[in-house]
């Protein structure tokens, strides 16, 4: 890999959002959460303000990319949203001959990738693909993202998709996994849950807010143990996993094939 330009930027956000309002009135109904256009308008400003640490994951992201992305090889971003992982990729690798494949199920969250990817002046060889991740091939692969994406896949494909990962990765080839976890001791656990909360509200969430979106997600985003992470990363072949950063209950690994 060539050495990092000196004004590189790890996560070059080019693309304005809205505010995050959606649950700000109160609802006789609460559906459950779906990536869908009025999420995909404000993801942006959701996930800065609802994940702790969040543009240090960005960063520590680009940096392991570029230590491990190697010439003419797949970078996949798995679940890539509206963009920000990708453009934390591309800023790694522009000009090295990798390739990027953008992955999402979500047309909405596709059209806002492609729209962010359009505005960038990164030089990238990127596809933008809407798709279930678990119908794609992965092959080539020397780096591979998934930024809080599994939690989102049902429990019983989780195996699945992180076997189908590892077959695609070449020799020393890396998974990228951040995650919303769970804790085994209950007061771990309520303690975690509430400094998020608190967090949320330092971002100006009101208690309304927090309260409807978690019912929102609570059959939708299933978080699990960091044991369980690891079990099922050496259960797919992965000779080393090693958690890379930590904020409150969100966590990102790094696994090496």
């Amino acid at each position: 890999m060539a050495n990092l330009p000196a004004d590189w930027n790890p996560h070059p956000q080019v693309m304005k959002t809205a505010s995050d309002t959606l649950f700000a009135q109160q609802q006789t109904s609460i559906a459950d959460f779906v990536f869908d256009e009025k999420v995909a308008r404000v993801f942006t400003d959701m996930i800065k303000r609802s994940v702790p640490g969040y543009s240090t994951l960005l960063t520590g992201i680009a940096s392991i990319s570029h230590q491990y992305a190697r010439p003419e090889t797949n970078c996949y971003d798995l679940g890539c949203s509206t963009g920000a992982s990708t453009l934390a990729i591309g800023s790694a690798v522009a000009n090295t001959g990798c390739h990027i494949l953008a992955i999402d199920n979500s047309p909405a969250m596709i059209q806002r990738c492609r729209e962010h990817m359009r505005q960038t002046e990164l030089q990238l060889s990127i596809d933008i693909i809407c798709a279930d991740l678990l119908d794609i091939r992965i092959e080539n692969a020397s780096v591979t993202v998934m930024n809080l994406t599994l939690q989102f896949i049902p429990l019983e494909k989780r195996q699945q998709c992180i076997d189908l990962i590892y077959n695609g990765l070449r020799p020393g080839g890396i998974l990228i996994l951040s995650e919303k976890i769970d804790f085994d001791h209950p007061q771990e656990a309520e303690w975690q849950q509430s400094v998020h909360h608190h967090f949320k509200k330092m971002q100006g969430y009101s208690a309304l807010e927090i309260s409807q979106k978690r019912t929102a997600l609570e059959k939708v985003l299933i978080p699990e143990t960091l044991e369980i992470h690891h079990q099922r990363l050496t259960k797919a072949g992965f000779q080393f996993c090693t958690t890379w950063f930590q904020c409150f209950n969100f966590i990102s690994m790094i696994a090496v094939k």
